[in-house]
Formats: C-alpha cells, structure tokens, sequence
C-alpha cells in the first residue's frame, strides 16, 4: 500500500495560500467565521482612524493607530493563511489526481460491431470493449469477461487487481488499465460524473461541510466573543468613571486580545487538515461530518475476508490423495508454483521452505507458464520434455485429467470436500493423467491484528467480524484475531440489524465493505468505509472511499478522526486558557494608577497601559502561525480513557495556555516599552 503522504509545506502551496490569506479578507468570506470577522471589523474602524483622522479627533495618536492597524491585519491575514494552507494541501491532492484524468479512444460497441470514439462522448448505458494493455475509458461495470487491471494510477497500488462480470468485483474506473485478457464494461457515468470527477471536488477541501460538534463550537465562541464585547463596551465608562480615558483603537485592541481568536483562526484549518489527513492514506471522506464521526466510534463492523484475515488464501498444507506422499504432493505443487506470482503461488513456495520439503527448480527451466483463466480455473506449466502440470479447482483439474482418460483417485472428492466444509480452499495437483494430491488453502488472520484489536478496546471500541464461515470456523478466526464478537453465516440483513442494535444504544458504527450487497449496511453506518475495487453500489452508499482496497485501514481512519477531535480540543482549551491569562495581564497594568489596589495583581509588572495592550496584541498575531503547523499536522494520538485524555488536555494545553502568554507578553513588553 502506499500512502503517498507528502511533506507538509512546499514552496506552491505556500505562496498560493499567501495570496489567498488577501482574497479571504472579503467580507462574505470572513462572515463564515464571527470571532475572525469581528477582528477584521476592528481593524476597518482603526484603518478608517488613520485616514481621516481629523473626523475622529485621533490627530496625535495616529502613530499607535498605525501600530494597532498593521497588528490586526496581520491577526486576520495569518488566520486566512492558516485556512488557505489546509485548503491548498487538498488543492494539490486533486491536481495529482487530474493527472489521472486524459483524453483516450474507446472500442465502443455499435450495431454489433466496434467503433473507435473519443472518451469524452461516451453516455451512460455505452458498452465498450476494453483488451489488454488498453486504458479503461469511464467508470462502469464489467458485464462480460475477466481480467486483471492496474489501478496504480489512482489508488498508488502496484498489485493488479481482478475483476469479472456479475460479482462483487465487477466495478471499473476510468483512468485504469487492463493487463490481461478482455472485458466488456457498461459506462456507468456521464462525462464530468465520473468517480475520479467525484473525487477532484471531494478533496478540494473548501467545500467541506462543518460538522455538529465544530458549529457547537462556533457557537461557544461566538458567545465569548460576545460577552466580551459587552465586558469592554462596559469598560469605557467605567475607565472614564475612574479618570482614565480609553480610546477606539484601544477598547478594540482589548477586545481582540480577550476574544478567542487563537482558536477562532485556527478552526477551518483543523478540520480541512483532518480529511487532508485520510486523503494522504489514499482515503476520501465525503464531508468533514465524515471524518469527525470517525473520531466518535463506539463500534467497529469488519467483514473477516481481507480486513482480518489475508482474504488471498495461503497454503497451509499438502494433502496426498490414493497412494501418493506428502513429498510428491508438494514437489509437484512447487513446480506448478515456481513461476506463479500470485499470493497463492508464492505460498506454497513458502509452506515448502517451512516444512523443509526438497524439490528441484530446474525441473521447471524453460517451461511454459500457464497463467489462471477463469474459463479453466487452472494454472500451471508445460514443461520442455512434454509433461503438463495443473493446480486449480478440484472439479476442473478432475474434468481435465479426465479428459486425458486418466483416473480419480477415489478419495479426491472427500479430502476436498473435507477441506471446504473447515472454510478452506482445496486446489488439485495434477501432471498429465493422474492427480497427486490438493493444497489446502486457509486465509489466515494477518500479523498484528490482534495487538491492533487490542489498541482498539484501549480506545473503547468494540469490534464485530461479520462472515459467511460457518460458525466453527468464524469462532477459530475470532479466537486468533482478537475480537470482541462475531456474526457467523453473515448475510446482508444480519450487518445492518447489528448497526441498527447499537446505533439504537446510542453509539456510532464505522463499517467496511465491497460488494452490492454490503450497500445497505455502508448506508445505514455513522462511517462507512468502501473499497475502491468494489461496486458502484457500495461507493456511493459509503461516506468513505479507500482508493487501496485495504479494509483494516479503517482503524488508521478511526484514530486520524480522534487526532481531529484532540487536536481541536487541545488548541480551544489552549486558545481559552490563553485569553483568561491575558485578561490578568492587561486588565490590572491598564487601571493599577486609577485603583492601586490593582498592583497585587498587576505580577507580570508591565511596563505601562499602551505597552500591556501592544505586546498583548503582538503576542495574539504570532501565537496564530506558530500554532499553523500543529493544527496541520494534528496532536500526537495515543490509546487512553477519556478520563486521562482530559487531565493531559488540561495538563499540556491548560496550564501551557497560561504560562506561555504570561512569558510572551512580558518579553515582548521589555522591547515595546523602550520602542514607545
């Protein structure tokens, strides 16, 4: 798998977002965000002071106008840079992806026979003939033949895949080549509907909808934003009460120090970055909602073929049939293996090496490869002295041996039997007339998984493996993997009815699946994870696409959506903790010569009123692009209760939010005193 995961700044990227961060300052634009636009709306009173100062009487302050000015816009611009930033990282994801995206020639079928056009006029309905070595010129469905098809181009994975009519794997996507044999596909899309046309605007991450918890959020600082407004409204008389006389550009310059604007600048970033994020690991989230729910997960739903278990099956043992050994048995599967590149060729080269069974490679020197046909169900060699060796299906191997008037062994048929009846594959071996014995093939859980399910229960979520094994076999799986519950003999309506149960407790379900027939539990999930190599069905029931195919990617989906959720609750619990400190800090230097009372609180000793409010105000525009590349790049995420995770936002991001202004402000202070 790749997971084409790029550096987080390049030198296009920055600049677009540079000029960008200017285009946000529209108002339409700044109005999405209240706490941002209540800044820019400060800092067009104060631009409005500067130039006609003689309307609002500000003739002899203009030069800490001009200060408070440029201190604000630059407050504005770096949070527009810190949104432009995210956005662009989605920008060049989808500019990757038109690459993928070029002019080609279909074999369209008309009036029985072929006609070479244009993709671009292909309609849904057209059927086209795609052969080897040709490109697949729209999305479709495969409705006759079998073969393999690079889809490099999109998801990064080098390893062709298979798809035939009338299974689950029948799904096609423009942009992709044919390497073997030849197909016929149904286009399934009109021209600028397509799956990678989907997926351009998906990834263009300014369209991402804001989820429920991001507008709670917005609503709780919009409230702070407000009552702050009404706590420095409310100063000015009282100041004035006092003797002290607290000018515009003052009171908005408080203002825009208490609100929180740390948090406000930094919100669309955060979640912008968090589907960058599962787009670097070849994921598209529909929305933003998506990602989010991710986060939220109390229940993970795993079909166990590929996401569990290997899903290609690997040899686990060679069993002789009639008078036969072990030993034949397996030179004979080696030799029909050697120039088998499929998983399950390779495996039996392995299962040879483990088992220290000899056999002779030469043997198989220029012979000729016999590659798996789905006509034949069979593969093998011909090898140079005449001999013809076949692994396959057992009733196909039989039917040819039979066909050479060999004879069956009379046990062939209950040692196969035996095999499916455990939920493995039988493959018969056979070399000219007679058969030596079967391969039984076992899809085995994949290394790590047990410890991952293991990570899982640490982050309380319970996983259920949903399969069609019969119930012995599911249990032996389930025992292996780790999980916390199974549903054997699965069908359709069983996925559903177990996510519709917990969805009724209150949780939320991820799913992952890839055929027609896991549409409506992809649906019906609060996550539901699909695979590119699937149906057309299954992708648009889903608000995931794993362009990979690799269904345990899901966990990595699960754990990008609580670094969202942390990393947007460590930046607001900072964000906060930081205006509570800077309220200590500028409230008591600007009224301790009125209440000198106040000088027990004034600790951080401030070298005057207008150098509190100044470094405050420097301080509140730096502290936004410093914060850039942790809300891009997200908060460490580790296993733990809620209960810990809360006590080290608080720990980390809490205390840190206070102390860190208390040192900023009082250094930026020591220079701005001596500069005013």
């Amino acid at each position: 798998m790749s997971n084409n995961k790029k550096t987080l700044l390049t030198g296009d990227i920055v600049r677009n977002a540079l000029k960008d961060s200017f285009v946000k300052l529209s108002p339409v634009t700044m109005m999405k965000n209240p706490v941002m636009f209540v800044v820019e709306v400060g800092t067009l009173i104060v631009l409005l002071m500067i130039v006609f100062p003689g309307y609002f009487g500000t003739e002899e302050s203009i030069g800490f106008n001009i200060t408070v000015f440029l201190i604000l816009l630059f407050t504005v611009l770096f949070a527009n840079f810190a949104e432009a930033l995210a956005e662009g990282r989605g920008k060049a994801q989808a500019d990757s992806l038109k690459k993928t995206k070029k002019e080609t020639t279909a074999n369209k079928v008309v009036n029985g026979g072929v006609k070479q056009v244009p993709s671009t006029e292909l309609r849904k309905g057209d059927l086209v003939i795609v052969s080897q070595g040709e490109m697949i010129p729209g999305d479709g469905e495969v409705v006759e033949g079998l073969a393999s098809v690079d889809e490099s181009a999109i998801t990064g994975e080098s390893a062709p895949v298979i798809k035939e009519a009338g299974g689950d794997f029948s799904s096609v996507t423009g942009g992709t080549r044919v390497v073997s044999d030849k197909i016929t596909i149904r286009i399934t899309s009109d021209p600028g509907e397509s799956f990678i046309d989907r997926m351009i605007s998906l990834v263009e991450g300014a369209s991402r909808q804001k989820t429920p918890n991001e507008i709670a959020l917005n609503t709780l600082l919009t409230s702070l934003t407000l009552i702050f407004l009404i706590v420095v409204v409310t100063l000015a008389p009282i100041a004035k009460y006092l003797g002290i006389e607290l000018s515009i550009p003052v009171l908005i310059s408080l203002l825009v120090c208490l609100i929180p604007t740390t948090i406000g600048g930094l919100l669309s970033a955060i979640g912008i970055a968090g589907m960058d994020r599962v787009t670097q690991f070849n994921v598209l989230a529909m929305s933003g909602k998506a990602v989010e729910a991710a986060g939220d997960i109390n229940t993970m739903i795993l079909d166990k073929t590929g996401t569990i278990t290997f899903g290609n099956r690997m040899a686990s043992e060679f069993i002789p049939v009639g008078p036969e050994s072990v030993s034949s048995v397996a030179e004979w599967s080696a030799i029909g293996s050697v120039k088998d590149e499929t998983p399950e060729g390779r495996s039996v080269l392995e299962l040879m090496k483990k088992q220290g069974l000899p056999y002779d490679p030469s043997v198989s020197e220029g012979g000729e490869f016999i590659e798996f046909k789905a006509e034949t169900r069979m593969s093998g060699i011909d090898l140079k002295d005449g001999r013809k060796v076949r692994k396959g299906a057992v009733d196909a191997v039989r039917k040819w041996v039979e066909a050479q008037g060999g004879t069956i062994p009379s046990d062939l048929n209950a040692k196969g039997d035996a095999v499916a009846k455990e939920g493995g594959t039988p493959l018969a071996v056979a070399v000219d007339r007679k058969i030596f014995g079967i391969i039984y093939l076992k899809d085995t859980v994949k290394p790590g998984m047990k410890e991952r399910f293991d990570q899982l229960r640490k982050m309380g979520i319970k996983t259920i493996m949903c399969t069609g094994d019969n119930p012995l076999t599911a249990a032996t799986i389930a025992r292996e993997a780790g999980v916390d519950d199974f549903i054997a003999e699965s069908k359709p309506e069983d996925k559903i009815a177990v996510i519709r149960k917990e969805q009724a407790e209150g949780k939320l379900v991820a799913m992952t699946g890839d055929g027609t027939n896991d549409a409506p539990a992809l649906a019906q999930a609060d996550v539901g994870l699909a695979m590119n190599s699937g149906t057309v069905a299954a992708k648009e029931a889903a608000n995931m696409v794993d362009l990979d195919s690799d269904p345990s990617k899901i966990i990595e989906v699960v754990a990008i959506g609580k670094q969202l959720l942390m990393t947007r609750g460590s930046l607001t619990t900072f964000s906060i903790a930081n205006d509570v400190a800077k309220y200590f800090a500028i409230i008591p230097a600007m009224f301790t010569l009125a209440i000198p009372q106040m000088e027990a609180l004034n600790i951080m000793r401030l070298g005057s009123p207008m150098s509190a409010i100044l470094s405050a105000l420097i301080f509140n525009a730096i502290i936004i692009p410093l914060l850039i590349p942790l809300a891009m790049r997200g908060v460490a995420y580790k296993p733990m209760s809620s209960t810990r995770l809360l006590q080290r936002n608080i720990f980390i991001y809490g205390l840190g939010g206070v102390v860190v202004p208390f040192i900023g402000i009082k250094l930026i202070d020591l220079f701005v005193h001596l500069w005013i």
